[in-house]
């Protein structure tokens, strides 16, 4: 009998997740499979951790839910002080929710907000980037430059949203550019969005630090979102970092802008805030932008009837402490310097294996039939899916994207395993990884 379940693929079902214990599932087929990228970047800290077990068991037996019109709760107000006790960056207030989509919603009502609280209820417009993603819901769908997602729901779709081209250099940065240039070129871009729209009609550009998805683990060029920030700066728009995948410690600093050397005026995240053991995202919010709700209207005009929830809190205090006190930061660092060497030793020169990148435990191999020319493999050849069913096969779970370039050309697959990989770990997801890799593609149809 079929599932009544509403699978993600309504043509066939997937085995059972029974079990989980570390970076291992256990599947209703008897397999043990590696969790390679945490799902989709989200399991941090693998699973069963007895610790956050524990804090949600207590949480659950203490108080489950309490709803915010009328009560905070103790394990929100705990993790709002822990992420946020130094203030990074300037930011100094936490808004909690239930997914990354929800935390980019509550981005967008809040840069919009911020706005009309100063007195310039013209700026309606939000610049983001294409072949972007910040999420499934109407807005967050609207801000995402992913073509494919987006093409069904086009219709539908705000316009009060543009894009502009993302910084993708194995592509995009032409033989005659230096990097310099080419950031140049990018900073430009935005410029002229900027001039088109009316520089005093933008509310804000949204970007990833570390784009996840839809490009693979797509880092920027140095001085990037530096040219970006004092755009921003120049025009009074705020600055939207989208770290839902590549934040919260996935590429080896707590937050990825640390890596640039700028910060946002509000940064979304999710994955790696509760690691998976309860639904949890948010948005850490700038104090100047705290500063104008709370010295004009005094409130924020959103909510939702699950944020700021007490076992979802409980569960990602727990998941903030266990990163902090066990150094998983340092072991990200090196067990991800150590992943993109042993990537780069066995597919580097690959033929079809156009580019190897990523940052800390966040890494991504993009496939070309021709490294010269980077041409895309046939898309309905979905190698990327044939990866990730190989790998299956050999007891490794990762994370297949197709249309990587444009919506409907180019695959990737991301690796992004848990902060507690082991060096032992990492040389077996790699091995595995790797067979995957080379038995896909000699499994493709020839001529």
């Amino acid at each position: 009998m079929r599932s009544r379940l509403l699978q993600r693929n309504l043509r066939s079902d997937p085995p059972l997740a029974l079990s989980g214990e570390g970076i291992f599932i256990r599947d209703s087929n008897g397999k043990t499979i590696i969790d390679g990228s945490g799902g989709a970047a989200v399991a941090c800290l693998g699973h069963g951790h007895p610790r956050v077990l524990a804090a949600m068991r207590a949480q659950e037996e203490k108080l489950c839910y309490a709803h915010t019109a009328l009560y905070s709760c103790e394990p929100a107000e705990q993790l709002a002080d822990l992420v946020l006790q130094d203030e990074p960056g300037g930011l100094t207030h936490l808004y909690l929710c239930s997914s990354g989509s929800e935390g980019t919603e509550a981005a967008l009502k809040m840069a919009r907000q911020y706005h009309l609280e100063r007195g310039e209820p013209q700026r309606t417009k939000i610049i983001a980037r294409r072949q972007s993603y910040h999420g499934n819901t109407l807005g967050a769908l609207a801000a995402s430059g992913n073509a494919m997602r987006r093409a069904p729901y086009a219709p539908i779709l705000s316009d009060a949203f543009s894009h502009v081209s993302p910084c993708y250099a194995y592509r995009d940065r032409r033989d005659d550019e230096s990097e310099t240039d080419y950031v140049a070129r990018l900073a430009a871009e935005l410029e002229a969005e900027f001039q088109r729209l009316g520089p005093r009609n933008v509310a804000a550009f949204i970007a990833e630090p570390v784009v996840g998805a839809t490009l693979g683990c797509v880092t920027a060029l140095p001085g990037y979102f530096d040219a970006v920030r004092k755009i921003c700066d120049r025009h009074g728009a705020l600055l939207i970092l989208d770290e839902v995948m590549c934040g919260i410690g996935r590429t080896g600093t707590m937050h990825a802008w640390e890596q640039e050397g700028v910060a946002p005026d509000i940064q979304v995240v999710a994955k790696g805030l509760g690691g998976g053991y309860q639904p949890v995202g948010g948005i850490l919010i700038g104090g100047r932008v705290v500063a104008a709700i709370r010295d004009g209207s005094g409130a924020f005009m959103h909510g939702h009837t699950y944020q700021a929830h007490p076992v979802a809190a409980a569960a990602a205090l727990a998941v903030q402490q266990v990163i902090r006190e066990e150094n998983l930061l340092e072991n990200v660092q090196r067990m991800g310097a150590l992943l993109g060497e042993r990537l780069t030793e066995r597919l580097g020169n690959h033929r079809h294996v156009g580019d190897i990148r990523g940052r800390g435990l966040f890494w991504a191999a993009e496939f070309v039939t021709d490294r010269a020319t980077k041409q895309p493999f046939d898309p309905a050849l979905q190698l990327h899916e044939r990866v990730k069913a190989e790998a299956y096969a050999r007891g490794l779970a990762c994370y297949p994207m197709g249309g990587t370039i444009d919506g409907r050309q180019g695959n990737h697959v991301i690796l992004a395993p848990p902060y507690i990989v082991t060096r032992e770990q990492v040389e077996t997801i790699v091995d595995r990884f790797g067979d995957a890799v080379e038995s896909a593609l000699a499994g493709l149809p020839r001529g």
